[in-house]
């Protein structure tokens, strides 16, 4: 089978021989498909076509929603994606009972903090979203005050992480300043980024978690990519390790030893990341 393998490397190729892309083809990068057109990685996926990083993992990170759908046990409680007026009038209710004040909203695709908002109260939101002043589907949870944004980059056998704060906005993201600085993950926060990875199956990401005072914490988002402003790593390694990883997958397919690749076959059974094989990528 290996023999038959024809792998992908580029978007110009998958858009020429997309029609005729089988089960012994296989894409590697990210797919530039455009919003509109997101229902090929399903005809892709049923045709058989491999997809690295997976076409799942694609998808998540494209959508602010899908996230807030896929992975709601991690994230604050009582977050949910706003579809539609049923969805807001229903959630208005539940807010009320449990006496929640402030809330975020996030924009299905924005990045960057640009599509980040707070307001006073979910009523807020529904009155926005009523006029028009907000399109549906996007993302309502609670404001919670006072968490420490931590974002932590996975590379396979690469991990760091690091705080962002700007003390003049509750945006934390560092795309229009702020303060940064390593943080330690504990065990725990580990074994969270590795669960979030898997359910993704992101072979690698970006996550950014909400740290409460007392520890508790919560998902906030994951890509395949992202900013990497206050990180260690410098570019050209960062795309040195993606493009190892990348090899590592293709190795794995050529040789036939590859049942299943995720990031937990990059984690010992201490939850230690394990190194990669050395390639020959420059």
């Amino acid at each position: 089978m290996s023999n038959n393998i024809h792998f992908i490397l580029t978007n110009k190729e998958f858009r020429e021989k997309f029609s005729t892309l089988g089960e012994n083809d296989v894409l590697i990068g990210l797919l530039n498909i455009k919003p509109s057109e997101e229902y090929l990685f399903l005809d892709l996926v049923e045709r058989g076509v491999k997809i690295f990083p997976s076409a799942i993992s694609q998808l998540i990170s494209r959508s602010k929603c899908l996230q807030a759908s896929v992975y709601k046990e991690f994230m604050v409680p009582l977050t949910f994606v706003a579809r539609d007026k049923h969805d807001m009038v229903q959630m208005i209710n539940t807010y009320g009972k449990y006496n929640i004040g402030a809330v975020i909203t996030k924009q299905n695709r924005f990045n960057c903090g640009l599509g980040i908002h707070k307001w006073e109260s979910i009523e807020q939101v529904y009155n926005q979203a009523c006029f028009g002043g907000l399109t549906y589907p996007f993302v309502v949870q609670p404001f919670v005050e006072g968490i420490k944004d931590v974002r932590v980059v996975i590379l396979g056998d690469y991990i760091e992480a690091y705080w962002r704060h700007n003390p003049n906005t509750f945006r934390n993201n560092l795309f229009f300043g702020g303060n940064f600085g390593g943080y330690e993950l504990s065990k725990d926060q580990l074994i969270l980024c590795e669960k979030v990875m898997k359910r993704g199956k992101f072979p690698y990401a970006h996550i950014d978690l909400m740290v409460k005072d007392d520890g508790t914490t919560y998902l906030s988002e994951i890509n395949l990519r992202g900013g990497l402003k206050g990180a260690r790593i410098s570019t050209a390694e960062y795309e040195l390790r993606i493009k190892a990883i990348h090899l590592y997958y293709q190795y794995n397919l050529e040789h036939e030893e590859l049942i299943f690749f995720s990031s937990s076959n990059l984690l010992d059974k201490n939850n230690k990341f394990e190194p990669l094989p050395k390639f020959d990528i420059n």
